[in-house]
């Protein structure tokens, strides 16, 4: 009976510990001021693991099998990753509306994610940096302390081994993507205070259009797609600037790089939208000769042009910015 007892025992010890015989994730979280009613688990290569419903607190409670690795938790445009494996008790405790900022776990598992929440909010400062004023030395220097900082956060015997590998190597990853964003800054700098290329381009409301149609006036040029959430995001503050500047020498020039088939969509979310400024196709695309002499890889993209065809800002504020409407402010007031 005793050998009996010692065997539950066991067992009970095995399952209740850290979790190496449960085959499921517990997660529970408390999230104010949610985006959506729902949070979305999503895997690695994209597909949606689990969706979970928050009750009126924005609090749910669930479990999920998974393969241990790196997951990311969505609520509306918001995310950040998650590292799960089977058998963590994981709570989160966080305010959409700092996201972030804010983000704070405790319990199975805690030790690691809390280590990705800081990763993500010190790139997305470090994002934030004006590159342009960094020199070569300053950057690598830069790295090179993210680089360190990170192992000594690796550097602890509680966390697993599974993890630490994977955080050293994306880390790497991180940091190769930080290299190439910063060469593309530095690049995109060297425009400035140069002759823009020109665009031939389809207007919406018939015919072309051209960049030398504007000669004499400023040009704030958004280039965008209608598939793409942030430049989508950033439409209700474009039409603000636009209407806070009308009839101001300047030009608001939108030039959408849908492909091709997707020009119907274009035409009709740009009549469906009410869509203000000068709306514009791009020929070919990411491949118009204006695209490619810009450097543009990714959108929303801004670009500023002065009264000469001379390009003020390759990459100027977004209109979100306030910066943005203070730079206006000086050159056309």
């Amino acid at each position: 009976m005793k050998k009996i007892f010692l065997i539950a025992m066991v067992l009970v010890c095995s399952f209740s510990g850290y979790g190496q015989m449960i085959n499921f994730v517990t997660f529970q979280a408390e999230i104010a001021n949610r985006n959506n009613d729902y949070i979305n688990i999503i895997s690695s290569n994209g597909t949606i693991v689990k969706r979970i419903t928050l009750n009126k607190k924005g609090i749910f409670k669930d479990t999920l099998k998974v393969k241990e690795g790196l997951y990311r938790l969505n609520d509306g445009e918001e995310s950040t990753y998650l590292y799960l494996r089977n058998g963590y008790n994981l709570k989160l405790k966080m305010n959409a509306k700092k996201f972030d900022e804010s983000i704070v776990y405790s319990g199975i598992g805690s030790l690691e994610n809390n280590i990705l929440a800081q990763k993500a909010l010190e790139f997305e400062r470090l994002y934030d940096t004006n590159f342009r004023e960094i020199d070569e030395l300053a950057f690598e220097k830069t790295k090179n302390d993210i680089r360190e900082k990170t192992m000594n956060q690796l550097n602890d015997d509680r966390l697993n081994l599974n993890f630490v590998e994977a955080e050293k190597a994306n880390t790497e990853k991180a940091l190769t993507k930080l290299s190439k964003y910063y060469t593309r800054v530095r690049s995109e700098n060297k425009l400035n205070n140069t002759v823009s290329a020109s665009f031939d381009c389809e207007n919406h409301k018939g015919g072309k259009t051209k960049l030398e149609d504007f000669k004499g006036k400023y040009v704030y040029i958004d280039v965008w797609a209608t598939w793409c959430g942030p430049c989508r995001a950033e439409i209700p503050f474009l039409q603000k600037v636009e209407e806070k500047y009308h009839g101001k020498n300047i030009e608001f020039v939108s030039i959408s790089v849908d492909v091709l088939k997707d020009h119907d969509k274009w035409k009709k979310f740009v009549t469906d939208k009410s869509l203000g400024g000068i709306q514009l196709f791009a020929d070919k695309d990411w491949n118009s000769d204006f695209m490619k002499s810009y450097g543009v890889t990714s959108i929303p993209r801004f670009i500023l042009i002065d009264p000469n065809g001379i390009i003020l800002k390759s990459d100027a504020s977004r209109p979100s910015d306030l910066e943005l409407q203070k730079e206006l402010d000086s050159l056309l007031n």
